[in-house]
């Protein structure tokens, strides 16, 4: 059996609600951040960089290069990860998985508040960064797929309200089977965190952002670290 069955929300729930919030907050601070201070870059939302692309053709205001690198940047990365993580039989894989996400992480700050404030996105040193952030995401992504069985995603907002709000409705409603409300309720539980997780980071990261420009990405460089600590703890408890 993988690993990865060891980290069901089950097995610790307390861990389980900490974690999800804590990566929840990282795509969401780092979303807006990039938004606000690359241009209109999404490094979360990926395909609403489909959306800015279209828009700075109408408009000419926002990035080009970093929303039409953006997709292949986070394929290539989330296969790679996947090729070099997938089937791994220990329970180090979370681990390593969180520490390469808290290390681009840290290379995203480094780059940003080094260079900053970049106020040409579509500059190499831009780009640079901006991609650091997609291949954070990508790294995100790929650990929820891999280890974390039984997780909502937790850089995608709208995906996570649509399933709290049904499993919400489903409890207030009370007339399913009892095994549907059960799971309805687990779920609640699991997907609240990644909604107000996200919501908070993207709150936060915007106001920080306004004051301190790149150095806002201290938060989800911070934010990934106590992921990484929760992870850490969670692996030595299941050892």
């Amino acid at each position: 059996m993988r690993a990865g069955a060891d980290f069901a929300p089950e097995s610790h729930p307390m861990l389980a609600w900490w974690l999800v919030a804590m990566l929840s907050a990282t795509a969401g601070a780092s979303d807006i951040i990039t938004f606000l201070g690359l241009g209109g870059l999404f490094v979360a939302h990926i395909t609403g960089n489909l959306v800015i692309l279209a828009a700075h053709y109408v408009t000419g205001g926002f990035s080009q290069i970093g929303p039409l690198l953006s997709v292949p940047v986070f394929v290539i990365v989330l296969a790679l990860v996947t090729g070099f993580f997938g089937g791994k039989e220990t329970r180090a894989t979370l681990r390593g998985l969180l520490i390469l996400h808290w290390l681009l992480m840290a290379g995203f700050l480094v780059l940003g508040v080094t260079f900053g404030p970049l106020t040409n996105p579509d500059s190499v040193i831009a780009i640079c960064c901006g991609m650091l952030g997609v291949a954070v995401m990508a790294t995100q992504n790929a650990m929820v797929k891999l280890d974390l069985p039984g997780f909502p995603s937790t850089a995608v907002l709208t995906t996570n309200t649509v399933q709290l709000t049904v499993d919400l409705a489903t409890l207030i409603r009370d007339k399913a089977q009892p095994d549907e409300l059960t799971r309805a309720r687990r779920r609640a539980r699991i997907t609240l965190p990644a909604v107000a997780g996200f919501a908070a980071g993207c709150t936060a990261g915007a106001i920080l952002e306004q004051h301190f420009g790149l150095w806002a990405l201290v938060l989800p460089a911070s934010t990934a670290g106590l992921a990484l600590l929760l992870g850490v703890l969670w692996s030595t408890r299941m050892a």
